[in-house]
């Protein structure tokens, strides 16, 4: 196997000074660059990429944490997310805690040992803000808040709301349904606060539907892996629905669920639920998701969503890895430790980073007015 002393008999250099060349670590005249790069060609020398990163004190591992990959936005994000990591020469280390025993205790541990140059955290948490500081190393949260020094991701679920809101009142919505997780959710710490982030928008909507005169409910349909419960919440809701909307349509004058809101998977559950019952979408029930996963294109029409904007999430979530590991990593090469340093592995300061959300109206809405 060719090594460095190779490559440096062969240019005529120093080992220090191949070493130099392959790190990128220090200054090398262009002429000693060219001989070293010339003998690595000739020789096809392949520099070991573990020792480059112990020499730099890095992994090139990034931690994704993640509560499924079940459900198809976290399918999703990871695989934008995968590739712009990549793009930046950063393996990732996933971890899905509602899919598998491994948690996300071991992957703070393998972060504090060093082994791994960074955590995205995008599953709920039930350690408070103070935990996630304290580790003192690379941390970026997606959708939730860890801490005032660990910067957020997320997209602007409060637009989200507003615009299901602007689409429904604008299509004469009288009687809208919100299909989502547990109600625990809309204040899991106890104070008000909660860390899902799609209450976000339910509640915006909420609001909107009241500033209208929309009636609204909040139907649960559990957990966000347990895509089972979900199949099964949709099918109970149906059988509550339907007998009211057939009355509409036979000349009765209740007032029936005229619109579904729902993550896609909702969305596609309550499309193919009506259409086998023989309702019809959107005349008599109005369907809109919320994501824009694929799934939006598979439910046997084309879903009307919001659709989050997984190309630029996945861009800012690698950016602000990347800048928390650097300043990590100046902050170490300047005499400190990482431990010490004022960032705890992000910008100074709790920076959000909001990433704007967009609807598209498919075929299961009606025109606006």
């Amino acid at each position: 196997m060719v090594g460095m002393r190779d490559v440096a008999k062969k240019a005529g250099v120093s080992v220090s000074t191949v070493s130099l060349v392959v790190n990128a670590s220090g200054y090398v005249s262009d002429e000693m660059r060219s001989k070293v790069e010339r003998a690595m060609r000739e020789l096809d020398y392949i520099p070991n990429e573990l020792a480059r990163n112990l020499y730099r004190g890095r992994t090139g591992l990034v931690g994704v944490i993640v509560p499924t990959l079940r459900h198809p936005f976290f399918a999703t994000l990871v695989s934008a997310l995968q590739g712009r990591l990549s793009q930046r020469n950063l393996q990732t280390l996933l971890c899905a805690t509602d899919d598998a025993d491994t948690g996300e205790a071991e992957y703070v541990g393998r972060l504090r040992r060093h082994m791994m140059d960074g955590i995205i955290m995008a599953a709920h948490t039930d350690h408070p803000a103070d935990y996630w500081e304290s580790i003192g190393r690379p941390v970026v949260a997606f959708d939730r808040v860890l801490g005032d020094t660990i910067a957020t991701v997320r997209s602007d679920h409060e637009q989200g709301g507003r615009l299901i809101a602007r689409q429904l009142v604008g299509t004469g919505a009288r009687h809208v349904v919100m299909v989502g997780g547990p109600r625990k959710q809309f204040d899991d710490r106890g104070d008000g606060v909660t860390t899902f982030p799609t209450v976000r928008y339910f509640r915006m909507l909420g609001r909107q539907c009241d500033a209208a005169g929309i009636r609204h409910e909040y139907v649960e349909s559990g957990a966000v892996s347990d895509v089972a419960g979900c199949v099964q919440a949709v099918h109970a809701l149906f059988d509550r629905i339907e007998p009211a909307i057939r009355g509409v349509r036979d000349g009765g004058d209740a007032v029936p669920v005229d619109a579904i809101v729902g993550s896609d998977v909702v969305a596609s559950c309550a499309v193919r639920e009506a259409l086998s019952r023989g309702l019809r979408v959107p005349q008599d029930l109005q369907v809109i998701g919320y994501d824009g996963t694929y799934l939006a294109d598979c439910a046997g029409m084309t879903l009307s969503v919001v659709r989050q904007d997984f190309d630029t999430l996945s861009e800012r979530l690698a950016d602000h890895i990347v800048d928390a590991i650097d300043r990590t990593g100046d902050s170490a090469s300047a005499g400190g430790h990482a431990e010490d340093s004022h960032i705890a592995g992000g910008p100074a300061g709790h920076a959000v980073d909001i990433v704007p959300v967009s609807l598209r109206t498919g075929d299961t809405t009606r025109p606006v007015a």
